[in-house]
């Protein structure tokens, strides 16, 4: 049965090119998925993989999500997406229009983009969830500052009624910030891929959302 917006994981893991080029990758992304199950969505992003490359890692991943209930997104690469019939597709600056994509893909499809302030999604665009950022300093924005809680929280009241999920920056001592500003979910980069056990700091994220729940 399909997804919807409404049972969408609430943490996001995210990978890079320098993630995809490790040697364990599979297996780490394997750990990835299954310690976080349906809670966890785990983002195929790779500017420097071929698609050929990526859409054999994702047969590989798709087996495995399948068994845990966890969700694989494609980002960027619809059409690896496509040929894949992945359940959602995540957009950035230089993907195709939210749009054109939601009259490519097969329905129920969910389609996630990246923004950086307002205005970037109109509200009849047909988005299911932002990733929205950087909330903190990160490393993948090297020289740019965190735009903090508050930007957070206003960019959950523009796009009301479609879930924010926050980027950049955050920690599991973090969580429980970004949830009380309104983000529906968390994504990860280097927290979960540079842990020693990214089984482990999946489930120490989730915990910590948890937490979050009852503050």
């Amino acid at each position: 049965m399909p997804r919807s917006a409404l049972t969408l994981p609430r943490l996001h893991v995210v990978t890079d090119d320098s993630v995809l080029a490790l040697p364990d990758f599979p297996v780490r992304a394997g750990e990835v998925l299954t310690s976080g199950a349906a809670a966890v969505a785990l983002h195929l992003r790779g500017a420097a993989v071929s698609g050929g490359a990526l859409h054999a890692l994702g047969m590989e991943l798709l087996e495995v999500a399948a068994r845990s209930g966890a969700l694989l997104v494609i980002n960027d690469r619809v059409d690896v997406a496509m040929a894949l019939a992945a359940e959602a597709v995540h957009l950035g600056a230089r993907s195709l229009p939210a749009s054109r994509v939601r009259r490519l893909v097969a329905p129920g499809v969910l389609v996630g983009v990246s923004i950086h302030g307002p205005g970037e999604v109109a509200s009849e665009d047909p988005v299911d969830y932002l990733f929205a950022g950087p909330v903190y300093p990160t490393a993948s924005h090297p020289g740019g500052p965190g735009r903090g809680a508050g930007w957070l929280t206003r960019m959950v009241e523009v796009h009301a009624g479609t879930p924010v999920v926050a980027i950049g920056g955050i920690t599991p001592a973090r969580v429980g910030e970004v949830m009380g500003a309104g983000a529906a979910g968390v994504a990860a980069i280097r927290g979960v891929w540079q842990a020693t056990d990214p089984g482990a700091a999946v489930a120490c994220y989730l915990e910590a959302m948890t937490g979050s729940d009852h503050e």
